[in-house]
């Protein structure tokens, strides 16, 4: 048997499991997989050919051919509410996924802590509002898919560092239940110049909305609803 991991709408779509088991052979394809998941869940399957969702194998998005073997993690990634190498044990504080509200001003000041260079910071702060596509919503939870969705914040961080000219950025995204109003994530990048600031920091938010492997569930009077883009 294989444990397949299930996030977001993907989950709803297994009576609100968090994982499925598979009988299936291991040293298969990805493609194979799909194969039986057209057999025994069809709804899931005909979103992965309509590529609306992901399949990851060891954290990494998969194409057909990718191979899968013996304790490889799997998942089925819906679409997200969105360095190679890990981050330096003294720069974990840079990026985080967390359950609680932030501080804005440490946040701030703990950028600016990293050099005295820095001269111009932009930031962009997201929150939580009370209408969304014509809809009232009460609420807003967030689900992520744990370590993949550091590891894929750590790159945006090391990539915005490599091609932006910034000195810092960081990365901070609640998850779990946010009520309206509250804060969900931060993004704050630090240059000499405020025009690299900016630019580094729109990107970021941008990447993170593309690639990141969080899902937003709006609870609203008539029920709930996981929101597959953002503007």
């Amino acid at each position: 048997m294989m444990t397949i991991k299930l996030f977001g709408m993907t989950r709803m779509m297994a009576e609100n499991k968090s994982s499925i088991n598979l009988s299936m052979a291991y040293s298969m394809r990805v493609k194979d997989l799909v194969d039986i998941l057209d057999a025994e869940y069809p709804q899931i399957g005909e979103l992965i050919h309509k590529k609306k969702v992901l399949v990851s194998v060891n954290q990494d998005i998969a194409h057909e051919e990718t191979v899968i073997h013996e304790g490889d993690e799997i998942a089925l990634l819906p679409p997200f509410a969105g360095g190679s190498f890990p981050a330096p044990e003294n720069d974990e504080m840079l990026v985080r996924v967390q359950r609680e509200d932030f501080s804005i001003d440490a946040e701030v000041a703990r950028v600016r802590g990293r050099s005295k260079r820095i001269g111009g910071i932009s930031m962009f702060l997201g929150a939580a509002r009370d209408r969304s596509r014509g809809r009232d919503v009460d609420s807003i939870t967030f689900e992520h898919y744990e370590g993949m969705a550091q590891k894929k914040l750590r790159e945006i961080r090391e990539r915005a560092l490599k091609e932006f000219d910034i000195l810092e950025l960081l990365i901070i995204h609640r998850y779990g239940e946010i009520s309206i109003g509250e804060n969900i994530v931060l993004i704050v990048a630090g240059a000499e110049h405020r025009a690299d600031a900016f630019r580094a920091c729109r990107w970021a938010i941008d990447e993170l909305k593309q690639i990141t492997p969080i899902w937003k569930l709006e609870h609203t009077p008539e029920g709930e609803v996981w929101v597959e883009e953002h503007p």
